[in-house]
């Protein structure tokens, strides 16, 4: 056994190569290494027909891969697949310092990035959960039992102890997540009640979503060229839109095979995307795999429970490739997609006012009357936030101007009783005949 080593960023890539596996997966994974700060020393391709039980590739690699370290003084090994915890383990007792598969590198970036409380308790539980299922690997200690005066117990082991203190960690971060997710979902009620209509930024990571995010708020979001350098969510509000009050939320970048830890842990951040009225997918279009981004991106956001929401698909950096803002529409004359560069200002006009489009058409305000027996349905459309305006007629009726979505029209009918149907149907009545 050997005893790890704390510090050291100097590592051999070790890069198994399959049937499948298209050059953009080592080219994605030396990112990840050089986001991480990551000196890379050598890289070693390992063609697999299928991973090995022990060392996930043969032997004799193993064996290149151990010359290297001790050659190059490498301080770690970091594998571009995820491996096993046993993979793990008996990588690290043959080249004797520590290995990183590609997960457990992605939730190192994760640590380094977050900044906010609710950030830094995510990365913890995704970090917690990930080492949960590898405790048993090169520390010796964990092995022994505890020992000498006051220290001696019920024969628990320090590897029973470390499960023990490590499960209770985690459920405390669940608690603690779990307050998080409930003041998110207050300020959401508090937006829906003022009728604030939200877009989300979404993407594969460096895809330039904050650059954009910048040059539509005015706002001064890091923009580093470098995976993850947003993990945080920013909010803010989006100016100059004639149709009203509408927030734009900048979310984490995505990349493919996103370890299942992050997903679980970030629900809370993610919660801005599941939640958002419409998605703005933005794609680098300089990139050459940028199609398979496109779906490794849907992957997620089915993951995540919002794979439903609208979305337009926004491609970015068309100064690289020399394309002209331009816009595309649907069959139905809806806009599916729009070419802008966020770092030259070029498009985004016409994406604000794609945006304003969108949420006029995707709103319904008219004016509805209610008598005096309907005070409880009166009551309900004002928690609901779907009153803009109210007036007494002269027979004493109320005059309620309603201003909401057309999936917030439909929802009326869900109701207790027929009070909600009849005004879903006056007011999708009022829009079809273009009341407003």
């Amino acid at each position: 056994m050997f005893e790890r080593a704390g510090r050291g960023n100097r590592a051999v890539i070790l890069h198994p190569v399959f049937a499948a596996t298209g050059p953009e997966i080592l080219d994605e994974f030396q990112e990840l290494c050089r986001s991480a700060g990551v000196e890379i020393a050598v890289v070693i391709r390992a063609p697999r027909d299928r991973p090995d039980a022990r060392f996930f590739v043969g032997k004799g690699k193993i064996e290149e891969v151990a010359e290297q370290v001790e050659a190059t003084g490498a301080d770690l090994v970091l594998v571009s697949c995820p491996l096993s915890a046993i993979q793990e383990r008996n990588i690290e007792k043959r080249c004797a310092c520590r290995v990183l598969d590609r997960s457990t590198l992605i939730l190192d970036i994760f640590a380094l990035r977050a900044r906010s409380h609710e950030g830094k308790l995510q990365v913890e539980l995704a970090q917690l959960r990930h080492i949960s299922t590898r405790l048993v690997r090169g520390w010796t200690h964990l092995e022994r039992q505890k020992g000498g005066i006051g220290l001696r117990g019920p024969g628990e082991t320090q590897l029973e102890t470390d499960r023990r203190l490590v499960g209770q960690r985690i459920q405390y971060l669940k608690n603690r997540l779990d307050k998080v997710r409930k003041q998110r979902a207050q300020s959401r009620r508090r937006r829906e009640r003022a009728h604030v209509f939200t877009v989300a930024l979404v993407g594969y990571t460096n895809a330039g979503k904050s650059t954009l995010f910048n040059a539509l708020t005015h706002s001064d979001v890091d923009t580093r060229d470098m995976q993850f350098a947003t993990l945080d969510p920013t909010v803010r509000q989006l100016p100059n839109v004639p149709t009203g009050n509408v927030l734009l939320a900048d979310t984490v970048g995505f990349v493919s095979d996103l370890p299942h830890e992050l997903v679980a842990a970030f629900h809370a951040t993610l919660q801005e995307t599941r939640e958002a009225d419409l998605l703005l997918h933005v794609i680098d279009a300089a990139d050459p795999f940028h199609q398979q981004r496109e779906l490794d991106v849907e992957a997620v956001l089915e993951s995540v429970e919002a794979g439903d929401i609208p979305m337009i698909r926004v491609f970015n950096k068309i100064d690289l490739v020399d394309r002209e803002p331009g816009t595309q529409l649907n069959a139905e004359g809806e806009l599916i997609r729009i070419d802008v560069s966020a770092l030259q200002g070029t498009g985004l006009t016409e994406l604000k006012e794609a945006l304003a489009l969108r949420l006029k058409g995707g709103r319904i305000s008219t004016w509805i009357s209610l008598e005096g027996s309907y005070a409880k349905l009166r009551s309900q459309l004002f928690d609901l936030g779907a009153v803009a305006e109210e007036k007494i007629s002269a027979d004493g009726q109320w005059l309620l101007h309603i201003d909401v979505s057309q999936t917030d029209a439909e929802q009326l009918g869900r109701m207790p009783g027929a009070d909600g149907l009849m005004v879903r149907e006056s007011i999708l009545l009022a829009a079809r005949q273009g009341e407003t």
